[in-house]
């Protein structure tokens, strides 16, 4: 909602010394989110004043018809001589008032104005267009004032609102009344603690405005077996008679539209549009020659069709609202009129509509139809249901007032609606929820500015019944009251007291994990991304799944933010793969990435739809029990994808590329980080090479020789590659945290000895087949408790090891806790290592 500060002042008397940008701050603090503040207007400057066109000559000779002219800009050149201005403009006459930039004026975009010689004559200014003074959208010539405008010379920019300060304000779902200068004046009134002028006050008196159930003949029809308030609970219809339809729309009205974001069409419709942005109410305008027979409030029925004003023939729902007469539907109520009905530049006879139409209604309907107007904007979010004939009868006055027309006494009024139920709330309850002291009185007050009736229980002084305003459906609740004490009183005024942690409490175990291992592996260079949870079946077959594998029974969302995406992750390998080429795509060639997060996996023999629990009531254990079967299984895991160089080249050497190794370093990193040892064994799983894949497992706590199954790493199969458009040999990990986290055992500190180290080093053949983490599990069970440690430093394939060998050489690092180890102790050890080997892979010692 755009909303001028000068228009708002008309409503609410706002200290003179409140600028624009201070009201804005104070709004924000009571709720409303004012998002810019718009200088309109600033990029104007210098003399823009009203001039009298004296004289008119015709120049001839040139492409297009030019016009000299001779004008009375009164004093305001300084010399109270006519101004010479040249203008092709067609559409004035010699005697009219029209509005003029003389030699020193600034306008929109840097257009400076100065005296110079064009079509053969000395131009001392311009006559300017709406378009030019960035006024308003217009295409008919340059402007045409009033003889109410003033005396030549008078200064323009009061007369034409050429400066102005506009509030751009987001108006949330839960206050549609602020889709109003009605709305919003009220709260900047009662946050300055000011007056407040309704526009709408003394409309909405039947008596006083004519004569009801004397107008335009119409009904409201509810759905089978439901009253009629269900679609429609109040419609009313006001006529105006002998409208001239040559009268032009004002020049303030069409200013305030144009700063409202309003495109100005015809007085008659500008009316309706002026007063919804004036109350909120939405009206709409009908030709009622046009119209046959009388008029009915119904929903569609299957089959009917409307050509709206967009010139769209639309099929209609059975959920949606119409507006029908003897030839079938003329309006899809609350969101667009019929093309048949529509006010033309002929009509003088108008019919104004305005009515409460049901808030969910017109929320499917335009959505269904993809018709978004600002009527459908207000419906949506609730407006006043008592304002209908206060605004047609506003509406039907202003076009009597601006076009000359008559305003009929009769009117159609139909009111089905409820009076609201008061709300119980304790006294005390605002002050109790926000923690502070508010006065019984000061909260009695901000409740009455928001429009409530407050009211003393007959049985308890301390509890009250407070009625909600017709114009906050949203007040429904206790602590909706609370939320306007809070807001009004000012939030910034409730202490903040941070929660005092009880003593023995910090984060669990699985929490420190999960921020252990973020730390690692940012410290191992990767950088942590999130993505959204949501894959699509493209997904998965990128991934080159089989059609039996577990990763494609994903849960599917009923309502999905995109269609192409309507599955919950079983794996965080596509997230990570997109994002990968998202900033390959962005030049960065080396990218190493992780993410922790969760996967879903559907549970066996869940149901296809997740039952919807009643919100009236808390749910049974019956209910409970259908809501946990539905819900599929949440691991926690972490992925990670490398591309490019792991190692940059330099003034050192050449770089190096990522491996598979360097996917089973990060899963390891994940192990080391959680203190649990990764076994790594060749295996075959999608989306990895076969022949680049490695199984990770974990030994299961408890000491027996079962292991645990947590992830994979490796080599991306070229085929995955190529569906996701990964940069060649990339290679990723994903390993799943529970199942670590299955696998901690208790932490001993190590006994720390002081005695030196024993290093041997041994090189083994083996076949090319035997596994590396093989042997060395065979030469750390040989080497038995002397063994510190073990470590893989070099593979060597070639002719002196054979075809279809390979030299492995480890470093063993061996120390005793009692004493220094002697050579003989040391060479035992080894020579145990080797021969445990031997025995398991068929090692042999290499010369």
């Amino acid at each position: 909602m755009r909303v001028p500060v000068s228009w708002l002042r008309e409503y609410v008397e706002l200290p003179a010394d409140v600028t624009a940008r201070g009201l804005a701050a104070e709004l924000i603090a009571a709720g409303l989110e004012v998002e810019t503040v718009d200088e309109v207007g600033a990029d104007i400057s210098g003399p823009i004043v009203v001039g009298r066109v004296l004289e008119i000559e015709e120049l001839t000779g040139f492409k297009k018809p030019i016009r000299h002219c001779r004008l009375d800009v009164g004093s305001a050149n300084g010399t109270g001589e006519p101004q010479n201005v040249i203008c092709g403009a067609r559409n004035f006459a010699e005697g009219d008032l029209v509005v003029v930039a003389l030699p020193g004026a600034e306008l929109p975009g840097g257009f400076a104005i100065g005296a110079r010689k064009t079509y053969g004559r000395v131009s001392e200014g311009m006559i300017c267009s709406a378009a030019e003074l960035d006024l308003w959208e217009d295409h008919e010539g340059i402007i045409v004032l009033p003889e109410s405008a003033g005396e030549p010379g008078t200064d323009a920019y009061g007369l034409l609102g050429l400066r102005e300060d506009v509030l751009d304000i987001a108006v949330t779902p839960d206050r549609g009344y602020a889709l109003s200068m009605r709305g919003v004046a009220r709260d900047a009134a009662a946050v300055y603690g000011v007056p407040f002028h309704d526009p709408a006050e003394g409309l909405d008196d039947p008596a006083a405005v004519g004569t009801p159930g004397a107008g335009y003949p119409a009904s409201v029809t509810g759905p089978e077996g439901a009253s009629g308030a269900a679609i429609c609970s109040t419609y009313v219809l006001r006529g105006a008679t002998g409208f001239d339809a040559d009268a032009a729309t004002p020049l303030w009205m069409k200013r305030r539209l144009a700063l409202t974001g309003v495109r100005s069409i015809s007085l008659a419709v500008d009316v309706t549009n002026y007063v919804m942005m004036e109350l909120g109410q939405p009206l709409h305008a009908w030709d009622r020659a046009k119209l046959r027979g009388p008029v009915e409030v119904r929903l569609a029925r299957t089959g009917e069709r409307l050509e709206t004003l967009d010139h769209v023939k639309r099929g209609l729902d059975p959920d949606d609202i119409l507006i029908t007469d003897e030839s079938g539907p003329i309006n899809i109520a609350g969101v667009m009129g019929g093309l048949d009905t529509e006010i033309g530049l002929t009509s003088t006879e108008v019919l104004v509509e305005a009515a409460h139409f049901d808030d969910r209604h017109i929320a499917r309907t335009s959505r269904r139809h993809q018709l978004s107007s600002e009527s459908s904007r207000r419906f949506e979010r609730g407006i006043d249901s008592r304002l209908q004939l206060a605004a047609a009868t506003r509406a039907v006055r202003l076009l009597a007032e601006l076009g000359g027309a008559s305003v009929e006494d009769g009117y159609t009024h139909i009111d089905l609606g409820a009076p609201r139920e008061p709300i119980t709330m304790a006294a005390d309850l605002p002050g109790r929820i926000a923690g502070v002291a508010y006065p019984r009185d000061g909260v009695r007050r901000r409740l009455t500015e928001v429009g409530c009736t407050v009211a003393e229980s007959p049985a308890d002084a301390d509890v009250w019944r407070v009625t909600p305003p017709s114009w906050r459906p949203d007040l429904t609740d206790p602590n909706d009251l609370v939320e306007e004490v809070m807001r009004l009183e000012g939030y910034e005024n409730i202490p903040a007291i941070p929660p005092r942690a009880p003593a023995g409490r910090g984060l669990t175990p699985s929490q420190r994990l999960r921020r252990a291992v973020g730390r690692g592996l940012a410290g191992a260079g990767f950088t942590e991304v999130l993505s959204y949870p949501f894959v699509g079946e493209r997904d998965l077959d990128g991934l080159q799944l089989d059609a039996d594998d577990d990763r494609r029974r994903a849960v599917k969302l009923a309502n999905p933010l995109n269609d192409d995406e309507p599955l919950l992750r079983t794996t965080l390998l596509p997230g990570l793969f997109k994002t990968l080429v998202r900033n390959v795509g962005r030049g960065l060639a080396d990218v190493a990435l992780f993410e922790t997060g969760l996967v879903y996996a559907s549970k066996p023999g869940a149901p296809e739809r997740a039952p919807m629990l009643r919100v009236d009531r808390g749910p049974t254990a019956e209910e409970l029990a259908s809501v946990e079967a539905a819900l599929p299984d949440q691991p926690r895991r972490v992925g990670a994808v490398l591309a490019g160089d792991r190692e940059p080249s330099g003034w050192w050497g050449e770089g190096r590329a990522a491996t598979w190794a360097d996917a089973v370093q990060a899963a390891r990193e994940v192990g080391r980080v959680a203190g649990v040892e990764l076994t790594v064994r060749a295996a075959q799983h999608a989306p990895w090479h076969p022949g680049r894949c490695a199984a990770l497992y974990a030994a299961a706590p408890g000491g027996d020789a079962a292991e645990i199954l947590v992830g994979y790493a490796g080599e991306l199969h070229p085929r995955v590659i190529a569906a996701y458009g990964l940069p060649p040999r990339s290679v990723a990990m994903e390993v799943g945290l529970d199942r670590i986290e299955q696998a901690v055992t208790p932490v001993r500190a190590p006994a720390v000895s002081t005695y030196p180290v024993a290093t041997q080093d041994v090189a083994l053949v083996v076949d090319a087949s035997v596994p590396s983490g093989d042997v060395e599990q065979a030469l750390r069970d040989g080497a038995g408790e002397l063994l510190e440690s073990v470590r893989l430093f070099d593979v060597y394939t070639g002719a002196q090891v054979g075809d279809g060998r390979k030299s492995l050489a480890y470093t063993l690092r061996l120390r005793a806790g009692d004493r220094t180890l002697t050579a003989e102790e040391s060479t035992a050890a080894r020579d145990a290592a080797v021969a445990a080997a031997t025995e398991r892979t068929g090692a042999v010692l290499r010369g």
